[in-house]
């Protein structure tokens, strides 16, 4: 592929230059006069060679060869960039690569099979999973995609807090609310759980056991509504998730850390380790040698650990288990536990930076320009289940993962429901749908199209040299996106591509017929165009499938103008 042939070029060069360890990267220039790829690898240079980016970039250029690789011409501009523009046949030859390649177009190596951890959702199972477990679930997983494809081998774990003063509460709600049940006047807890949910529980609790704990506040009856809460509450997620496609390798739970001793192991490495000392009677951690704003306590005064301690404690497992590369994905709420974290686990000797974390903002969802009112069944949120049955399992995730984490969503159910192309998810579906259609009425299979001797050269309109290249850019776009942890860029190349896709599609073919888009009767035009489409098939099916959505053959809507889809 000329992409990878010109990274390896200019990365040689440099080499010979003395430079090595370099990642180029190369992009597809906003403005299509400056060319058809650049990179600003003399800009990042600079500092470290000593040398302006403009000089670096013309060392470069001077050594690049003009005809080889089908580059055309190469030229410097502004500070430091260096614009490549590519022959017709050369941008051309993409189209050969993505067919032979098919659902591997756009996978590397960059990994080398190495263990890389995506942890994700962890909610706690004190009640049904709300929207912001939902935006981090279809972040988690398409961050684990966009690794995937790109060689590392990624295990998707969940961390469940089945331990500590919240589940205490849950368990506390349940028994009030199954003492009322019982026909006892009984309060709720102060911070107790008001949903609806936690009746449920109450009365599948007295359905197995009766009146036989009515009055009993001891700690048996306590203890057990905690471990029937936390399986209903557990098995209620994991069915949420798994209709949310989202499937874990690994559920991890806090309480087998207190189970194996491996909280109590970590306790005493940190203090053989000679950070820990002793304060106002409870165990503090010097995490100010390590970064923090401020030591923190790990044990407090009755003897319970603080929160970090476990995730210090798990995160060492993880360690242990090989995941030297960990991303956590979590909401913003715990943006003040990562220097602790982070300062415990140096401590003990893991490098700087380890976890890697991926923090997302709140979710608000909207409808008509106003919020939208809270859920009766969860007392104080939406729920992931209500959202994801109003508009859609494809919708929901893609409208989670297409904005930067770390920007705050309005999720606009009026443009969720609606199904034209103005729904940026509907938008790529059906570019690919159309793309299917193409070889339905063509009587071809896609999979048996002859890409061989087709004389390419003819794609020679503006339109699909641009579409060429866009399609060229899908494998440097996945190493960007799994390099930045960023499952927004993919979506706002799908949501591109299928714009460009749908602009060439009904270029001078107001009645959207697709014999006059692609099954010309020129058939040599007609062979490659066939190329092309099933190039932009393919690149859009491998697009939506890291983000676990749905690439569709049909849609069609029925009475109720819900969306249907057949899947390939």
């Amino acid at each position: 592929m000329s992409q990878e042939a010109i990274r390896k070029v200019i990365e040689g060069i440099l080499s010979e230059m003395g430079i090595s360890d370099v990642a180029v990267h190369l992009d597809q220039p906003n403005n299509p006069s400056h060319g058809d790829l650049a990179t600003n690898v003399a800009l990042t240079l600079a500092s470290a060679v000593g040398k302006s980016p403009r000089t670096i970039a013309e060392e470069i250029a001077s050594h690049i060869k003009v005809g080889e690789f089908g580059i055309q011409a190469v030229e410097v501009a502004g500070p430091g960039f260096l614009n490549f523009k590519l022959s017709t046949d050369q941008v051309v030859t993409v189209l050969m690569d993505i067919i032979v390649e098919q659902d591997g177009y756009g996978r590397s190596d960059d990994g080398k099979g190495r263990k890389f951890m995506v942890e994700f959702v962890s909610a706690n199972p004190t009640g049904p999973l709300h929207l912001g477990h939902g935006r981090q679930g279809a972040l988690g997983d398409a961050i684990a995609g966009l690794l995937e494809w790109n060689g590392w081998s990624v295990g998707r774990e969940y961390y469940y807090n089945d331990a500590g003063a919240q589940i205490d509460r849950l368990g506390e709600s349940v028994w009030a609310r199954y003492q009322q049940y019982l026909g006892e006047e009984i309060d709720l807890p102060e911070g107790g759980y008001q949903g609806e949910y936690v009746i449920k529980i109450a009365e599948k609790f007295a359905a197995e056991y009766g009146d036989r704990f009515k009055g009993d506040n001891s700690q048996k009856p306590l203890d057990l509504m905690k471990r029937t809460a936390i399986r209903i509450i557990r098995d209620e997620q994991d069915k949420d998730l798994s209709d949310f496609r989202i499937d874990f390798d690994v559920y991890f739970l806090e309480s087998s850390l207190y189970e194996n001793g491996q909280v109590e192991s970590t306790v005493e490495a940190l203090k053989k380790a000679g950070h820990v000392y002793d304060k106002d009677d409870a165990v503090w951690l010097r995490t100010t040698e390590f970064g923090d704003q401020k030591d923190r306590v790990m044990i407090k005064r009755d003897g319970s650990p603080t929160y970090f301690l476990p995730d210090v404690a798990y995160h060492i497992d993880k360690w242990n288990r090989g995941f030297y590369q960990v991303v956590n994905v979590q909401g913003a709420d715990h943006h003040g536990t990562i220097a602790r974290v982070q300062a415990g686990l140096q401590a003990l000797g893991l490098p700087e930076g380890y976890p890697d974390y991926v923090l997302h903002q709140m979710v608000r969802v909207e409808r008509d320009g106003k919020d939208v009112k809270l859920s009766k069944r969860s007392g104080s949120y939406i729920t992931l289940r209500e959202l994801m049955t109003e508009v859609g399992v494809d919708v929901t995730r893609y409208f989670f993962q297409m904005r930067k984490p770390e920007g705050h969503l309005v999720f606009d159910l009026d443009l969720a429901l609606d199904q034209s192309d103005k729904n940026p998810v509907y938008k790529i579906q059906y570019a690919h749908v159309r793309m299917c259609s193409i070889f339905r009425k063509a009587g071809i299979e896609r999979d048996n199209l002859i890409a061989e001797n087709v004389d390419l050269s003819v794609l020679d309109t503006k339109a699909e040299r641009e579409l060429i290249k866009q399609l060229s850019h899908f494998p440097e776009l996945i190493r960007r996106a799994a390099r930045l942890r960023a499952p927004h860029i993919m979506c706002d190349y799908l949501e591109e591509t299928a714009g460009a896709v749908n602009s060439w599609y009904h270029a001078g073919n107001p009645n959207r017929n697709p014999e006059l888009a692609v099954l010309v009767s020129d058939s040599d035009l007609r062979n490659a165009r066939l190329v092309l489409a099933r190039a932009i098939q393919i690149v859009l099916y491998n697009g939506l499938s890291i983000l676990g959505i749905v690439a569709p053959e049909r849609m069609f809507r029925d009475s109720d103008t819900a969306v249907h889809s057949t899947n390939r």
